[in-house]
């Protein structure tokens, strides 16, 4: 497909559909389904290398100490199946972007030049700047531009990721590949014996799924059902990679996980009932390792976790998707461990739970659907309309609830938040710890408990929205400033 024509189908495709149509993912418990007709090209036979995305670590401005990044977004092309060749869009080469590696303390600056041709953003999804540095619709990159976002990192370890989020078309963009990981190091962590080792023992694994063609080129268009459901597609790539094969060491090894997708909904586990330990999810570690052997996680969700594979040389597994039954990758073991790592019962003594007893206020946020549009508290995103006033250092409740038929999500920026309660009960176990997207099936809810710790800059608010993106795109979200 011409370029040119790629980039107008994926914008105005989304933008400017006029939504009728009503239904459910089909992932996590909603109605019907809205996979792509084009058959799967996951073929359970693992040949291809798994892509371990560079590592920057910056460079250091010798003047003023600080870290800086540069960071290209582009267009390209690329094989998938070493047929069909597809138009992409990557960060720093042509599909998806280096992983960004910094250090609690560590004060960056981001410089990002825009050469797709057209406008963008770069939002740093996780992290925690000034709002006029978060990379929100409001923060527009033009073609040609570079855009500066400086600012402080001052929160804990843990996985974050950055990709667009212009207005309108920030599915087309992501789902052409703009996106990476931006990973948060701190002395806590650093202390801790776990696994550390970027693409030895510690790996990034962003899932995501793509509509394809028989020769694997993108085969991207949103219908009107589609963009009510989500857009899926029946090929699954790890790290832009379809069907690839890690060769790991046996010993514990460490996944960072990254539901990437535009709205699939995953249900993760490894092959033969082999078990992990849960020890973070988006917003750092938890308390203590959690034991699974599946997890559910939902656009824009990480979660990492430990596989102790310290018995397993010679043994392979594969690490799968449950809700479409599809092996993702698989793991080798054949490597013999140099360094043995155990992972603590005890993992931070730093996290400290906010309690219901603090929370000055509740404020409800209702994710809907109806006559043909999405809705948060029964309003569309609106760049003019501040929807929320949050006041500063003050606690609150989020009461979040999904009234329609079909899965959401929601996330926040600028702010983390804990799970009080989901459907009136506790919440899951992986649900612990600090968090800033949560899953809401169809007809469920959840509390959040949050504190809002850095006011908005002027003319410049965060967002909340669900991060399912056509919801996004089609007005889904909302913003707020804290004063």
């Amino acid at each position: 497909m011409d370029r040119r024509l790629f980039l107008k189908t994926s914008a105005t495709g989304l933008a400017g559909l006029a939504i009728t149509s009503c239904g459910g993912s089909g992932n996590g418990g909603g109605m019907g389904g809205s996979s792509s007709a084009n058959p799967s090209l996951n073929t359970g036979v693992f040949t291809r290398a798994f892509n371990t995305p560079p590592e920057l670590v910056g460079t250091v401005d010798l003047v003023t100490g600080n870290k800086v990044f540069n960071l290209n977004m582009q267009t390209g092309t690329k094989q998938f199946t070493g047929q069909g060749t597809t138009q992409t869009m990557g960060i720093n080469g042509n599909f998806l972007a280096p992983t960004l590696r910094v250090t609690k303390g560590d004060v960056l600056n981001l410089n990002v030049t825009n050469q797709l041709g057209q406008e963008t953003t770069l939002h740093w999804h996780g992290m925690r700047p000034p709002s006029d540095m978060d990379g929100g619709p409001h923060q527009k990159i033009l073609h040609g531009a570079t855009w500066n976002a400086a600012y402080t990192v001052n929160q804990r370890a843990s996985t974050n990721w950055y990709h667009p989020h212009p207005h309108g078309t920030t599915a087309a963009q992501v789902y052409a590949g703009l996106a990476g990981m931006m990973i948060v190091d701190d002395a806590e962590t650093a202390a801790l014996d776990l696994p550390k080792t970027y693409d030895t023992d510690d790996f990034p694994v962003i899932v995501q799924d793509r509509d394809m063609n028989a020769d694997g080129s993108f085969a991207y268009s949103v219908t009107r059902m589609e963009t009510m459901q989500g857009k899926k597609g029946n090929t699954m790539l790890v790290n832009g990679v379809v069907d690839p094969v890690l060769d790991v060491p046996a010993k514990e090894v460490r996944f960072r996980l990254l539901n990437g997708s535009n709205s699939r909904i995953y249900n993760f586990n490894l092959s033969g009932g082999l078990g992990f330990k849960l020890i973070a999810n988006e917003q750092g570690l938890l308390a203590a390792p959690v034991s699974l052997t599946s997890i559910t996680m939902s656009p824009g969700e990480r979660a990492e976790i430990v596989v102790d594979l310290t018995a397993q040389l010679g043994n392979r597994f594969t690490f799968n998707d449950s809700n479409t039954g599809i092996a993702l990758f698989q793991l080798n073991v054949n490597q013999a461990a140099t360094v043995a790592t155990t992972t603590p019962a005890i993992l931070s003594t730093t996290l400290v739970p906010l309690l219901r007893s603090q929370a000055v206020r509740t404020r409800q946020f209702i994710l809907s659907m109806g006559q043909g549009n999405v809705y948060i508290n029964n309003k569309q995103m609106n760049m003019a309309v501040i929807d929320e006033v949050m006041t500063l250092n003050q606690i609150e409740i989020l009461d979040i609830q999904n009234t329609s038929n079909m899965d959401h999500n929601f996330h926040i920026h600028g702010a983390h938040f804990q799970l009080l309660t989901r459907n009136g009960a506790a919440p899951k176990a992986f649900e612990a710890g600090l968090k800033d997207t949560v899953y809401l099936p169809p007809n469920s809810r959840v509390e959040a408990i949050i504190q809002f710790k850095q006011a908005t800059i002027a003319n410049a608010p965060y967002m909340y929205h669900c991060h399912i993106l056509e919801h996004e795109d089609a007005g889904m979200m909302g913003q707020f400033t804290v004063v």
